[in-house]
């Protein structure tokens, strides 16, 4: 690497998305919604399922007025092995005010700590709990909700494994909006018996801003198409330029960093050899760098962690 910018020679403002580009509340999302509130009298302890990256960002507001209300209540931080360490006990401190319980796990690891505590924990917040119409009944339910694509059918799949020996009882993407409506009771242990449901990912349909919207697309909660791959990688670029990292530079061969999407996507087009050929209006043969795959190629190397361990949030809750 050489010639290293100075951070002020860098954007301070990403300016290049229209904010009613992206369509956050699709309709299977609000009939989720409505499923999930129905379902609530059978329901003993609520598991909400979110991404390390984005524990700020991610979470959806709407959950507590609609789905948590009174229910024991565990908060799930999921992919932890994709972000920094340090920033755990940061990200619990900012949000110790609205969740008493947070959990941080590598769901497709069964030797995840994390993963050891969510049942114990739940099985004691119930007993502890007032069951109302539930009291009498001999089974319990946990509702698992979340943002789409944070590993809640992971998350399910892995309990199951751990204390029901069972393979896979649902489906796993990834991309989001695989599971499309509550699911039939799942059995998490016979003894004692327990049950988990699966619900479809739920967006907030009013996102606070255009920022929080890119974060939430960077980590899959949203098709990339919603917004543009080029467009998510260029608000990538930005934000790890802003923030001092400068791991894609080595990881794309680059020789200093950029402000530029453009000269980045195709300069990694190139090294990759990614091209594509159309005709021009005079019907000669052009060969030009197949942008898109660049794009999609600098996504996924930070949805891999190959960028680095990066949390979105850290201008948040530094």
């Amino acid at each position: 690497m050489s010639g290293k910018l100075a951070p002020n020679s860098f954007r301070s403002v990403f300016k290049t998305i229209d904010k009613d580009l992206v369509r956050w509340f699709p309709g299977h999302m609000g009939k989720g919604l409505k499923q999930m509130q129905h379902k609530l009298r059978s329901v003993d302890c609520i598991i909400e399922v979110h991404d390390s990256r984005i524990p700020i960002s991610g979470i959806n507001t709407d959950f507590k007025y609609t789905v948590s209300g009174i229910k024991p209540h565990i908060l799930v931080l999921n992919k932890v092995d994709l972000i920094d360490a340090r920033y755990k006990s940061l990200i619990e401190n900012h949000l110790k005010d609205d969740y008493k319980h947070v959990i941080f796990t590598e769901c497709k690891n069964q030797q995840c700590n994390g993963l050891k505590q969510i049942f114990p924990l739940a099985q004691k917040l119930i007993k502890e709990s007032d069951r109302y119409n539930r009291a009498t009944e001999e089974d319990c339910n946990i509702m698992i909700i979340g943002v789409p694509n944070v590993g809640k059918s992971s998350l399910i799949n892995a309990l199951r494994a751990r204390y029901f020996g069972k393979g896979n009882a649902t489906t796993v993407g990834a991309v989001p909006g695989v599971t499309r409506s509550v699911l039939h009771k799942i059995k998490l242990s016979d003894k004692p018996l327990f049950y988990m449901l699966d619900t479809p990912g739920i967006l907030s349909p009013k996102i606070s801003n255009v920022e929080t919207g890119l974060k939430l697309a960077l980590c899959s909660t949203i098709a990339d198409h919603m917004v543009g791959e080029r467009i998510l990688a260029d608000y990538l670029l930005y934000w790890l330029n802003k923030n001092e990292h400068f791991d894609y530079v080595k990881v794309f061969d680059l020789e200093e960093q950029s402000d530029n999407i453009l000269d980045v996507l195709t300069h990694v087009a190139k090294v990759n050899k990614k091209y594509l050929k159309f005709k021009d209006t005079m019907n000669n043969y052009i060969i030009a760098p197949n942008l898109d795959h660049a794009a999609n190629m600098f996504l996924k190397a930070f949805r891999t962690g190959n960028l680095g361990k990066i949390m979105l949030d850290e201008d948040i809750i530094r």
